[in-house]
């Protein structure tokens, strides 16, 4: 625990040292203020689910900036055989580094509830869709931020990393279309593959078990993957 807690503290270091976070951070948080702004001021509803849904796009455009050089950089600069021999498990090693994404992405969300805030002082919203629609994101976020990583530890050069993982969240994010040229079962099959249909009800204020059961799923698997991509080394 120590070794993890000690990893975990200096990945969050360099990612914040990073200009790529606060690039990452800045982006995120001005999109949405103006989307949330000029919603709020043409429809006039204390409502963020156009807020949940435009976040959850713009995780799947910007997490790949976030974790392309978790391991990508770290193998390109001869650093992470130097990691790997250390005393520290693989685990821990992969550990650290979801921690440390999980730590900048939820510091972003975070910092959108002031919007919540604001429907709270000068409207009634409806909070159970608000609640909902933050632990959707959250765990959209740490599966995402699992494959990232995943394929991040499968290349050694950071924009391959990024393309990849953009590449592949794009199409989970858009899966649910291809089932319209499936014939059933397959078609349900697909669809229950969409991040865009899992990450629905929670944007709506719907939470199921199975929706919540995918997202921790798909992060475990990334986490499982990412380790044996890096006890292969």
């Amino acid at each position: 625990m120590t070794i993890l807690r000690t990893l975990t503290i200096k990945e969050i270091r360099a990612l914040f040292v990073s200009p790529i976070a606060y690039a990452v951070v800045a982006v995120f948080l001005v999109l949405n203020g103006y989307s949330f702004v000029m919603t709020l001021v043409m429809s006039k509803q204390a409502t963020l689910v156009h807020i949940f849904f435009q976040s959850a796009m713009q995780l799947v455009l910007l997490v790949p900036l976030v974790t392309m050089r978790q391991f990508a950089e770290e193998r390109r600069g001869g650093t992470l055989e130097l990691l790997l021999s250390s005393p520290a498990p693989e685990i821990d090693i992969v550990l650290a580094k979801f921690a440390a994404a999980m730590v900048l992405l939820m510091a972003m969300i975070g910092l959108t509830f002031t919007y919540a805030v604001v429907l709270g002082l000068f409207g009634k919203p409806d909070w159970g869709p608000v609640y909902s629609g933050y632990l959707g994101l959250v765990l959209l976020g740490g599966a995402l931020v699992s494959i990232g990583l995943a394929i991040s530890a499968l290349t050694a050069n950071q924009i391959v990393a990024a393309v990849a993982s953009l590449g592949v969240f794009g199409f989970l994010w858009a899966i649910d279309s291809l089932a319209a040229l499936l014939p059933a079962p397959v078609d349900n099959w697909f669809i229950g593959l969409s991040l865009l249909a899992r990450f629905t009800p929670f944007a709506v204020g719907a939470v199921y078990t199975s929706d919540a059961g995918f997202f921790v799923s798909i992060t475990l698997l990334g986490l499982f993957l990412t380790v044996r991509a890096l006890v292969r080394r």
